[in-house]
């Protein structure tokens, strides 16, 4: 554990802070040189999933990522409305405080999600203040029908979830997660702890039931987000771990009909969490689509 921390408390350290909405302390990190690229996480965990890539990316563009709202190493307010919106919000006022207005993206899980409604708001606005200029999805619930979220995820999502969220620890996280990684990339428990502090960080914990709600927007912006994918223009492309149960090869192929010219890679054997699970294949497959830009 000791090490672990370790390990934590240098990417912790490694990055800064600023308060949004003169409240909110949101924890970020920019490193490297060359065109920006931002790094959207997934739920419930962090900007941390990326550290296995983070080193090799920042030898060749500029990258960024945060921690949004109610996760990581940021303020997770008890009282807030967490909603997909609100998280884009966060991460234009992020863009316009360092005047990017042109960049890539690289995205996961909720991330996904976050980044169809940037897509949506660029595709209804001919004025939208920012050039999205290239999209990379790994895997996510992107169409909710092929999305498919654990026990846990649906208990949140009810009135017991506010009870539920008492009984959450470590060992839960770790029995959600060995399920949904590759069978032969199981989490370390070194990794199971890194992602469990950051959930608890801060009562984290108190917030999930909040932050879980996303599944239900996901509905209600079914057709939006979905056309925001298949009718924008900037290339795109879908690296999906194919033994993921919530979102893996069943959501690729969903992808691969519906989505235009689908440019889609499915890596068979890695679960939900390919950035973690299989780092090399995700770097070697993000720079072939990035040179053949």
């Amino acid at each position: 554990m000791e090490k672990n921390n370790m390990m934590l408390d240098k990417w912790k350290n490694s990055g800064s802070y600023f308060t949004y909405k003169d409240q909110y302390q949101i924890f970020y990190k920019a490193e490297g040189k060359g065109e920006p690229l931002i790094l959207v996480h997934g739920f419930p965990t962090a900007s941390w999933d990326w550290s296995k890539i983070w080193d090799d990316l920042i030898q060749k563009y500029r990258v960024y990522s945060l921690d949004m709202l109610g996760y990581g190493f940021s303020s997770k307010p008890k009282k807030f409305k967490y909603t997909i919106a609100s998280q884009v919000d966060l991460w234009e006022f992020f863009l316009r405080k360092n005047d990017i207005t042109s960049f890539h993206i690289l995205a996961h899980d909720y991330g996904d999600t976050v980044v169809q409604e940037m897509l949506a708001r660029s595709k209804e606005n001919d004025n939208y203040e920012f050039e999205i200029k290239s999209v990379v999805f790994l895997n996510g619930g992107m169409f909710p029908e092929t999305n498919f979220p654990t026990i846990t995820q649906k208990l949140l999502l009810t009135p017991f979830g506010v009870l539920l969220k008492h009984f959450m620890g470590r060992n839960t996280l770790a029995k959600n997660f060995k399920k949904i990684f590759g069978k032969n990339t199981q989490p370390s428990d070194q990794e199971i702890d890194e992602f469990w502090r950051l959930i608890d960080y801060n009562e984290g914990k108190d917030v999930l039931p909040k932050l879980i709600k996303y599944l239900t927007e996901r509905d209600t912006y079914k057709i939006r987000w979905r056309e925001a994918i298949q009718h924008t223009n900037m290339p795109k492309r879908l690296i999906d771990g194919g033994f993921d149960p919530i979102s893996g090869k069943h959501m690729a192929m969903f992808y691969k009909e519906i989505v235009p010219n689908a440019d889609v890679i499915v890596l068979e054997e890695i679960g939900h969490y390919p950035q973690v699970e299989a780092p090399e294949e995700i770097l070697h497959h993000y720079y072939e689509f990035r040179d053949r830009l």
